[in-house]
């Protein structure tokens, strides 16, 4: 599987039970492209973003992924070396994904683990230089002065943005953000989408950003990826989507899609 872009994603298929999440999905992604992922609630959006990253192992058969030139995982097994891969792959999840009882810079701190080892990590024997590199990560997204603020006592937009800071203290070449906006306000979600594609812009690293409001992808994301009972459906321009393209994506769900008043 020569490609070294960003993500290669060849004929993968992904049953649970009787529900095929995946079903021979195949799409490659350059580096410091945003693509925003859409479909309807069941599509197999986070699927597919937890097969890239190797947190979702594949059928067996002969799909294939490779992220950033080395082997994720082919033939319903993770390749030997795929810790190496996953440390260079940042995913920002719905839930944040902080430890609430842990100060928001320990969160950030954590990103370093798979450069100084987890012993040091876990007793927070931070080298000089990683802990000057997580303080300008949170002050890159706005937080520095939230350091030592317990990550539980956060907003969800604040927490979010801490989840960022993680991913830029681990040096992550592509984030994978899962529903990062679904749980947040409208002020908190644009501003962590405007967080996304800033670093995407001004860093060169690829983001993909799975996301249920069409809006906010529609907004932020050159390439948009659709996906519909586990196939992709459309894999182009952002304004290549109509009013009448969406709706045959999201069926019943198009309102909800559409709940910003886009293309209405």
């Amino acid at each position: 599987m020569a490609y070294d872009g960003a993500i290669a994603v060849e004929r993968a298929s992904k049953t649970y039970g009787a529900r095929k999440a995946l079903d021979g999905v195949s799409l490659t992604i350059a580096r410091g492209e945003m693509v925003g992922l859409i479909g309807p609630s069941g599509a197999g959006k986070s699927t597919l973003l937890r097969a890239i990253n190797g947190l979702a192992v594949l059928d067996a058969g002969d799909g294939r992924v490779a992220a950033l030139g080395e082997a994720v995982q082919a033939g319903g097994r993770l390749a030997e070396g795929v810790r190496g891969v996953r440390a260079r792959i940042g995913m920002v999840f719905q839930q944040f994904n902080l430890v609430g009882r842990l100060s928001l810079y320990t969160n950030a701190a954590l990103g370093l683990l798979g450069r100084i080892g987890f012993w040091r990590g876990l007793f927070g024997r931070w080298p000089l230089a990683e802990t000057a590199r997580v303080m300008q990560a949170l002050a890159r997204v706005g937080m520095a002065e939230y350091a030592a603020q317990r990550a539980g006592s956060l907003s969800g937009g604040q927490q979010q943005r801490g989840a960022i800071a993680r991913a830029l203290v681990q040096g992550a070449e592509v984030i994978l953000a899962d529903e990062p906006v679904a749980s947040l306000d409208p002020v908190a979600a644009g501003r962590v989408m405007g967080l996304l594609a800033e670093l995407n812009a001004s860093d060169g690293g690829s983001v993909i950003v799975s996301l249920h409001p069409v809006d906010h992808a529609l907004r932020y994301c050159p390439r948009i990826v659709a996906l519909k009972e586990g196939r992709v459906v459309y894999d182009g321009p952002r304004e290549g989507l109509t009013r009448g393209r969406l709706a045959d994506i999201y069926g019943p769900e198009i309102e909800d899609a559409l709940s910003d008043g886009v293309l209405s």
